[in-house]
């Protein structure tokens, strides 16, 4: 019987990001999934600043081709593709549709997942994954000290069995695994089931040339969705559960482009909309990761996907410190304290906002909206691994309010190393990361399974923008930034021995 430390089952967009930081950080693993490769539908294609900022700390946002920057993804309300528009509508009311160009070194991308998937499978394999294909998880069982696993590969037939460590469940919305553990979800629940069109129309590409990617069809009798995949695909979504013929799809489709174009039908889709938040997000030695652990609908926020890679990227960093024997088993708990708060929070603004809060119920209460920058850069997540969230702070502020507040992501600038300029993000990754201006935490800390950053010696900041003034520290204090790049603690107080076992107790080193 294979014995793998993790065992990853499900291999489309969440599995595969998990294999790859996973490879990257070098814990041994394997992935299986039903599937004998991605589907044949695009499904997901906006990527946040922040999921390529994961990527790009794993060597691979170079071959994500992403937005120019100040890009805007913008959606109108048009009668066609052809026609003028009627009016520009924003994610969040009263704000732009995009985010300040100046807090990632990032600036997300709009590649379809059907094209993004080899990208991450061709890294993780490089890296050392082994993804196998076709391979159906039968069943599995859950012991005090391991995960037994069932398996079927589909096209010979064979069945065995696998043990592992631990298990990650990114197989999907109707998670067989979650509902094999009994965990329940919450939320709005089913509120609609669409159906889509998905075709090839290189003419509609010059009506991008406007500036809008998503259009809103209103037409008398008929209304739908219009977007592109960037590159001569477009899906479009009805706004009914009606099946059509191919007659009947080709009508509509003529319908919306509202010129003649020559087109060709690829393939039809059918998605629920919904809204269902997992109660928690592990049991034991199982954690549930992407649409298993939340089911949200696509967004302009990116609240679908890209919560899913966070998901693991703040998930593989844990594994591997436990692996590795470097940290206990405890820490694996702060997994479902951290980011089954971030699905709420996520749902919550989902379904607050006007794309979807029209097809909630009077039930629902809505939320207090967060602005676009507070959503992607300054969501706080809280656990016993992070020193310094009150109860009173918001789920989410922008980083100019935080200012390097302990539980959320370390802020970006850009910063010189040598004669290299970098973002402060890339200083973060492997390691814990203790930055300070003071010589005196470097001593102090010695022999702690962290590396020490000076600021001033080792990086350099620029006059206009400190180093105290970006993280929201005092000249002799210290911030401790975790290998997620999320801070963990921080003090405006010289090196002192109480500090240390601050420090000391979430690094889990020894002196």
């Amino acid at each position: 019987m294979q014995h793998t430390p993790v065992l990853i089952v499900g291999g489309s967009l969440v599995g595969l990001s998990a294999s790859l930081f996973l490879a990257w950080r070098g814990v041994p693993h394997i992935l299986v999934e039903k599937h004998a490769g991605s589907s044949p539908h695009p499904r997901a294609m906006g990527f946040t600043e922040t999921t390529i900022e994961h990527y790009r700390t794993v060597g691979i946002a170079d071959r994500i081709p992403q937005a120019p920057p100040g890009a805007r993804l913008r959606r109108v309300r048009v009668a066609s593709l052809s026609s003028d528009w009627i009016a520009e509508t924003d994610w969040t009311p009263g704000q732009a549709a995009d985010r300040s160009h100046d807090l990632s070194p990032c600036t997300g991308a709009a590649i379809a997942q059907d094209k993004l998937e080899p990208i991450l499978r061709d890294a993780a394999q490089a890296l050392g994954a082994d993804l196998r294909y076709g391979v159906a998880l039968q069943h599995v069982e859950q012991c005090a000290d391991t995960i037994t696993a069932h398996l079927r590969d589909r096209d010979s037939g064979l069945e065995y069995r696998m043990t592992a460590d631990y298990l990650i469940a990114a197989d999907g919305a109707i998670s067989g695994i979650r509902e094999k553990l009994g965990i329940e979800r919450n939320g709005v629940g089913h509120l609609r089931t669409l159906r889509s069109v998905l075709f090839r129309c290189p003419e509609a590409d010059r009506y991008l040339e406007r500036g809008a990617r998503q259009f809103e069809i209103e037409q008398d009798g008929f209304r739908a969705f219009l977007t592109t995949y960037g590159d001569s695909r477009w899906v479009l979504m009805f706004d009914d559960d009606t099946e059509r013929s191919h007659a009947g799809l080709s009508e509509a489709v003529e319908r919306v482009l509202g010129a003649a174009m020559p087109f060709e039908i690829i393939t039809t889709g059918q998605w629920e909309m919904a809204g269902r938040i997992a109660d928690c997000y592990s049991q034991g030695r199982v954690f549930l990761a992407g649409d298993a652990a939340h089911q949200l609908p696509p967004t302009r926020g990116g609240f679908g996907a890209n919560t899913g890679i966070d998901d693991v990227w703040n998930l593989a960093w844990k594994l591997a410190r436990v692996v590795s024997g470097k940290a206990s088993s405890s820490l694996l708990d702060s997994y479902s304290a951290e980011r089954q708060p971030i699905g709420l929070l996520r749902h919550q603004q989902t379904f607050s906002r006007p794309d979807y809060a029209k097809w909630v119920g009077h039930s629902f209460k809505p939320a207090d909206l967060f602005g676009n920058d507070a959503m992607e850069f300054g969501q706080l997540i809280r656990s016993s691994e992070i020193i310094g969230t009150a109860p009173e702070l918001p789920a989410a502020a922008s980083p100019g309010e935080w200012r390097g507040q302990p539980g959320t992501r370390a802020p970006h600038v850009w910063i010189m190393k040598g004669s290299a300029r970098i973002s402060t993000l890339d200083l973060f990754g492997r390691d814990f990361v203790l930055l300070t201006e003071s010589d005196a935490w470097r001593e102090g800390v010695n022999g702690l399974d962290l590396t020490v950053i000076t600021v001033g010696a080792d990086v350099i900041f620029s006059p206009e923008i400190s180093f105290g003034s970006v993280f929201g520290i005092e000249l002799g204090g210290a911030t401790l930034v975790r290998p997620d790049g999320v801070v963990a603690w921080r003090t405006d107080s010289v090196f002192n021995d109480a500090d240390v076992s601050m420090v000391r107790r979430l690094v889990g080193g020894k002196t």
